[in-house]
């Protein structure tokens, strides 16, 4: 533990709570409500004692429609589906069945805050590999990183912070790269429905041995309902099972149930007013002379310090009440930060009129 810090988003959200109206931008927590049938559904299985374990790879209706998605898109004969609390319940399942102490795990940088301290915590090694400036994965780069020890490849497209979706290009050249030196590819897809100017392509498309964690948290705003689900070859899946009797036991029982009519539930509205976010964002720190890699996908921003480290820029911003978070808790570099527009429009609007307003050294 002693090598893992405490998470500076955490420590960003006890901040504001300290805070006399905060601009929040700071937190990936959805604004919208989970869907009123959702709710009655959990309601319901409450009410109807559904409050027992299930089975640990998740309540058979849920799973089996699970299932029938994932056949759906992918068609793979093998390919089996659990359901986790969280997706990163099913990431940190995935990283303890597969990582031995020593072996290597690539990682791009930026990343997720979790990727790095989940391979500390199962004693493997992070290999960072670098996507500045335009957060692309580059293949050259990430075939000079792999060694003998290296065991898997995290990636997450759309992406946390940057908001980049990776072309079908890169997927299928990683995918590639990867069956070529036997390497497994674990793919974070959580915000997979939030893609705003294509259609995501899974690395799964490409070749069935990939493991995808995904989950109902960013897509229905249900992210402290705790439910996820995993999908990938059978031994893999039987293994992290196994491993999920003796930790998590299982997923929320009423919130899996709650998550049948979840399935159902059409959230393209709530894509498209984060599309509008987006746009507005993009077209705010343009204007404003912010140097950015347009966000293709999830809710994130990842503009460039205007001037100073990141973590002084941030400095200034939070002097004028604007909670956002420097790049290098993401990164090994301190030259971006983070934008979470997951807000309504009025706080939006504010934080855009304070980076409008700090743009330039005071």
């Amino acid at each position: 533990m002693s090598r893992i810090d405490a998470s500076g988003i955490r420590k960003a959200f006890e901040m504001a709570k300290q805070m006399t109206d905060p601009i929040n931008l700071s937190i990936g927590l959805p604004d919208f409500p989970v869907a009123e049938p959702v709710k009655q559904a959990a309601i319901q299985a409450i009410i109807d004692d559904h409050a027992q374990y299930t089975v640990t790879q998740g309540l058979p209706e849920l799973r089996n429609a699970l299932q029938t998605q994932v056949d759906q898109a992918f068609g793979h004969s093998d390919r089996q589906v659990m359901v986790t609390s969280g997706t990163a319940g099913g990431l940190t399942l995935a990283l303890s069945v597969v990582v031995n102490p020593g072996d290597e795990v690539l990682i791009f940088d930026p990343y997720f805050v979790m990727y790095r301290h989940l391979v500390t915590w199962v004693s493997g090694v992070s290999v960072i590999v670098d996507t500045y400036p335009d957060f692309q994965i580059d293949i050259a780069r990430v075939e000079a990183a792999i060694t003998p020890k290296t065991k898997a490849v995290i990636v997450n497209s759309p992406s946390n912070p940057t908001g980049v979706v990776l072309t079908e290009k890169t997927m299928k050249d990683l995918v590639d790269l990867c069956q070529k030196h036997q390497i497994l590819i674990i793919s974070d897809e959580v915000y997979a429905a939030f893609s705003y100017d294509g259609d995501f392509v899974s690395p799964a498309s490409f070749d069935e041995n990939v493991l995808v964690c995904d989950g109902f948290s960013k897509t229905h705003g249900m992210t402290g309902w705790r439910l996820g689900f995993a999908h990938g070859p059978t031994q893999l899946i039987q293994e992290m099972n196994k491993l999920q009797q003796f930790s998590f036991i299982c997923a929320p029982s009423m919130v899996q149930h709650a998550a049948v009519k979840a399935l159902e539930t059409d959230m393209t509205d709530r894509v498209a007013a984060y599309k509008l976010k987006r746009d507005r964002v993009v077209e705010s720190l343009n204007e404003s002379g912010y140097e950015l890699v347009t966000p293709e996908g999830a809710f994130y921003a990842f503009p460039k310090a205007p001037w100073g480290t990141a973590t002084e820029f941030v400095a200034e911003a939070i002097r004028n009440q604007l909670l956002i978070i420097p790049g290098n808790v993401f990164s090994q570099k301190d030259t971006h930060f983070r934008i979470s527009y997951a807000v309504d429009d009025r706080t939006l609007e504010r934080g855009l009129e304070v980076l409008k307003r700090i743009v330039r050294r005071p």
